[in-house]
């Protein structure tokens, strides 16, 4: 009797994931690994021709794909979101769907931070100009403005984890923390909820980490900036169709408030005329662009590489973990 074929897992996108400085021994002991950098669309299908498992960040898997793909079981989305795979499709054709899921919380939480910090301490632009240090008759410039998060309010548009380590963090640097109450004002534990008008009059700095809805859909847009304190900024690290790219823009430009970052855009990657793009090419100089960076720290990359290990190992033993379809 033959031995048992060992399944192939094709990785079609190992690039969104993997610098060379996270361990594979885990997947590779799996079946047999096939890793590609990035797969166009039309490379897609043809990957997947004899593929067992498919492995995929940002890639799309659709009917199209899944039908060219006969031995096919499990689509495993390495990521949270699985908006780039046709859910209905893989349900009519019974093939199963996971995510990873909580493996980015602290490596989000971090880079709020570091967004925030910049912006209100304007390090990056003191950073880019060692050039003028000779230039200043003192060496302490005061060409931009710096400020203090103690004492500041922290507005929270969602507590899940990641919004929850977030607030953690404020509070350990002394501002008071608010959440956003969709529902009205209510307390949620230690954070108190404020309704809508209250949280976007009173909050400093405004973070997002709801998700993606037709109710949050453009949830930032030029009633709500209009709503916020001059002086405050925004952070969104969530998906950038919860803003609206075009009032965000106007408002920097009209100093309706002071400063945003934005580490994910609509659509990804942006095209050169994208809204946030073009704006910055002009001059526009509050408005901090990172590209969907913030997950990326190497412990939650390897986090999410170990997610996918051992959903593919509940899969094999018939365990519904982090099973979408």
């Amino acid at each position: 009797m033959s031995a048992q074929r060992p399944e192939t897992l094709v990785f079609l996108d190992r690039d969104t994931t993997d610098r060379g400085d996270i361990d594979f021994s885990g997947i590779e002991a799996l079946g047999e690994l096939v890793s590609h950098g990035t797969s166009t669309p039309a490379e897609t299908a043809v990957r997947l021709a004899e593929a067992d498992i498919a492995l995929t960040n940002k890639a799309l898997i659709g009917g199209t794909e899944m039908d060219a793909a006969p031995r096919l079981k499990l689509i495993q989305v390495v990521a949270t979101g699985v908006n780039n795979i046709d859910l209905d499709a893989a349900r009519a054709r019974d093939l199963a769907v996971c995510n990873v899921s909580g493996y980015s919380t602290e490596a989000v939480a971090q880079h709020v931070f570091a967004s925030l910090l910049n912006l209100f301490t304007n390090v990056h632009r003191f950073a880019a100009e060692p050039e003028k240090w000779a230039e200043s008759p003192l060496f302490t410039r005061l060409d931009y403005p710096v400020g203090e998060l103690a004492g500041k309010t922290l507005g929270i548009v969602g507590l899940g984890s990641i919004g929850r380590a977030v607030a953690r963090i404020g509070e350990a640097f002394g501002m008071e923390v608010v959440a956003y109450g969709r529902d009205g004002a209510s307390d949620a534990g230690a954070v108190p909820r404020l309704d809508h008008e209250t949280f976007f009059a009173t909050a400093d700095a405004i973070t997002l980490h709801c998700p993606l809805t037709p109710e949050t859909r453009h949830f930032i847009r030029h009633d709500t900036l209009a709503l916020m304190k001059p002086d405050a900024v925004l952070i969104n690290t969530g998906r950038g169709d919860l803003v609206e790219e075009e009032d965000l823009v106007a408002a920097l430009r009209a100093g309706t408030i002071r400063g945003a970052a934005v580490d994910v855009l609509t659509p990804e990657p942006p095209p050169a005329d994208h809204p946030f793009l073009a704006a910055c090419a002009a001059g526009l100089d509050n408005l901090l662009i990172t590209p969907h960076t913030a997950w990326s720290a190497r412990e939650a990359r390897q986090r999410l590489l170990d997610g996918v290990v051992a959903n593919i190992r509940a899969f094999r033993a018939g365990e519904r973990v982090n099973r979408v379809v």
